[in-house]
């Protein structure tokens, strides 16, 4: 028997993650889990920058906030959260083990070749490294998430 307490998604707001965010929520809610909101940034605190530091921060923690629904927060008690680290990859796995986290579901953008010698990528060394299993999702590659009216649909006898 699989049992899922927590299940991170891991976002960088781009469309892989919105995908793997649709994955995430519904493993979270079949499993009754606990929905982890997770964007891992680069740590900028050696770089120069005309942003004030805490107000990009606030203004992250706000598009994670508002990628939540209030079905999120009330039936997977769902969390947002913002970690930074020197490589992405290093505060996802960071998390991953401090929060007891028993699936990372995160998006990849599938690069290859020399994109992907010089990129890296992300999901990549998650995989490696992770604590846990790691569900990949590449955005529009193949979708089997129905919504759910479209399921109840489905699951009604004829």
């Amino acid at each position: 028997m699989i049992v899922l307490k927590n299940v991170m998604v891991a976002t960088d707001f781009g469309p892989a993650s919105d995908a793997a965010l649709i994955y995430g929520r519904a493993l979270a809610k079949q499993f009754g889990a606990r929905l982890h909101l997770l964007h891992a940034a680069e740590n900028d605190f050696l770089r120069a920058s005309v942003t004030d530091p805490y107000v990009l921060k606030a203004a992250v923690v706000r598009r994670l906030e508002e990628r939540l629904t209030a079905e999120d927060r009330a039936e997977r008690s769902a969390r947002a959260v913002m970690e930074t680290a020197d490589r992405p990859s290093d505060a996802i796995t960071r998390y991953a083990k401090a929060a007891q986290i028993d699936l990372i579901v995160m998006g990849t953008h599938g690069r290859t070749g020399v994109s992907h010698l010089l990129v890296g990528s992300v999901a990549e060394r998650v995989v490696r490294t992770a604590p846990c299993p790691v569900l990949t999702v590449r955005h529009l590659e193949h979708d089997f998430v129905l919504p759910d009216a479209a399921a109840t649909e489905e699951a009604r006898p004829s």
